[in-house]
Formats: C-alpha cells, structure tokens, sequence
C-alpha cells in the first residue's frame, strides 16, 4: 500500500537511474513457507491482489483456504482459476462486506456452523482514498471495511483461532500508518474529510488493533497470536479500484512501473501467517529501501500504534461500533 512521502525516493530513483537499489533481495519467498495440509486459512479480499496472491501460496503448500469476498461470483471465478493450476488445492468461498457489519456476522455464523476450528486469519481486504460513502451502519467507509469489519471479525472467530495449530490472526496495515492519526472526535469526515486522510487513518487503526490484540491475548494466555504486515508498494486493484483525483493519476498510472508484483508484495503477509519464528506483536515489511520492495523482514510500528491510551480508546471505540465484544 503505497505511501504519499515515499513519492520523492521513487522519483529519484527514476531520474538518478538508481532502481537496481531496489532489486529484489531472496532471503525468503513463499517457496520456503512449510507444510499447511493441516491448516485452515481464512483470508479476507482473496478475489484479487495480494489476497489471491496468499491464498496460492498457502494453497500451494497443501492449506485448506476460505476465500472471503464481497463478490462472490469473482470469489467462484478466482477459485476456478486457482483450481485448475492447482487441481489438489482445498479452496471454498464464502461472501463477506466488511463494510456490513450484518455480513461479517453472517460470515461468522457459517462459518463456526461447517468448521470446528481455524488456525489462520489474514486481515487483509482494504479500500483505498474513495469519495467520502458512508458504510450500511452509517460509518465511513474505509474506517468501516478496513477496520471495524476485521476488528468485528476477528473477535466472531476468536473462539475457533483458539482451537487451532498455531493459531494466528494477521492484520494488513501500511507505511501510511506513521503519519496518520485517529479523528476519535470525526471517525465518519462528518466535519472534515480527506479520502487518503481517512484511508492512513483506517491504516493506523489496523496497526493499532493488531498490537493492542497482542497485548491483550497475551495478558489473556492465549495461544492465538497477534502479527502486522505491511506490502511496500505494490501493483493492485487497490491503487484503481477506488481512488479518486490525484490519488489516482499517481498510483495508478505515473508511479505504477515502480510497484512490485502482488506475489512479491504479499510475502511479509506470508512470513507473519506461516513462519515458525514469527512471534505475537512483531510487524513485517518489505527489507528494501523506504521499505517499498523486496524480501520480509522485521520492521517498526510507529509509537502512536502501541500507545497504550490509543490502544485503549480505539479498542473501546470498536466494541461499541460493531458490538462485538472479545471474551
């Protein structure tokens, strides 16, 4: 998810002819994440981008995946083509509108119907610098789906992560998380909206969620850990799907020969959902330059993100929004 500061270090780039600096490195790719035959994934936005990017992975490598999807017929169409590349995979796909908070507890309630258990879910759909649209529960919309619907979510499905092997919850945040703050006194722009505004601060409040998690499972004993990624700059439907404006023209078209590809940039997603040293509460990005490309590594949350009082108050925020109260 790309970064409006990092504009500078790409232009450069271009113009001193300093791309090869962000070359590839190899230090870990999706071909050395170990066997999942017997986990079950959910993974949210797993039509398109960095989702499907995932689910093929963790499907190559024998995992069970419930693709999570707001169209479900692109949902059925992604897993069509998953199969036939992939005839041995175990895909199933169920609808999910994070921005509904009546969908995700419809989604929850199936799924805790077919499945005893989950070891895996990957907070990962997003939707980037729209026109300001209020949600179906009156919220703005990318506070809405990026936030609320995997906070509300999460906490539906806590019960069966905590059956399961390894169990893992991995929330998607970006760069943008560092220089976002959280209106708490205008969540929805009622007053006051700014589409990428609202789309860092739908970024701070995922990285703000996952650490507070992670605190709180651990304080709790719980087996479930609680892991942040973030994808660098990479080419999806994200930057084109919805942007408006100059948002746009930059990602979508005049920086978008410098993103890497969806495969590339889900790798840090991969690393916190599947590698046995990843622990609860550590962040992974990409290790080259501005962290926009390259293999997974550790890297920092900003301190806002584990303020303890911001923590806190999103937390409180959360529960009363979408009434969903963890255990």
């Amino acid at each position: 998810m790309p970064f409006m500061a990092h504009r500078r270090d790409l232009t450069q780039s271009v113009i001193g002819g300093n791309v090869c600096r962000m070359r590839k490195r190899q230090s870990w790719s999706a071909t050395q994440i170990p066997d999942q035959s017997e986990r079950t994934f959910v993974v949210t936005g797993a039509n398109s981008g960095l989702g499907l990017a995932t689910t093929r992975a963790v499907a190559r490598k024998g995992g069970h995946v419930i693709l999570a999807v707001r169209d479900e017929a692109r949902g059925r169409r992604a897993m069509a083509d998953l199969t036939a590349g992939l005839p041995e995979s175990r895909l199933e796909t169920r609808p999910l509108d994070l921005a509904d908070l009546e969908s995700v507890r419809a989604f929850a309630d199936g799924l805790r119907r077919d499945h005893a258990r989950l070891d895996v879910l990957v907070n990962n759909a997003g939707v980037m610098a729209p026109p300001r649209t209020l949600s179906a529960q009156g919220h703005e919309i990318q506070f809405a789906a990026n936030h609320l619907g995997h906070f509300a979510l999460t906490g539906l499905l806590l019960d069966l992560l905590a059956g399961g092997a390894d169990p893992r919850v991995v929330t998607v945040s970006s760069t943008n998380h560092r220089r976002a703050r959280i209106f708490f006194d205008d969540l929805s722009g009622e007053r006051k909206y700014s589409p990428m505004g609202f789309y860092n601060q739908s970024k701070l409040a995922n990285a703000v969620f996952g650490w507070e998690l992670h605190r709180r499972l651990a304080q709790a004993g719980s087996p479930v850990r609680s892991l942040l990624a973030h994808p660098g700059y990479t080419s999806t439907s994200l930057q084109t799907g919805g942007p408006v404006g100059l948002v746009s023209l930059l990602f979508g078209r005049i920086l978008s020969p410098l993103a890497q590809a969806a495969d590339q940039g889900a790798l840090p997603q991969l690393y916190a959902a599947t590698a046995p040293d990843a622990a609860s509460g550590q962040f992974f990005g990409p290790d080259g330059r501005g962290e926009l490309r390259g293999a997974p590594t550790r890297v920092r949350l900003a301190p806002t993100a584990t303020a303890t009082e911001i923590g806190r108050r999103l937390w409180e925020v959360s529960e009363k929004l979408t009434g969903v109260r963890f255990g």
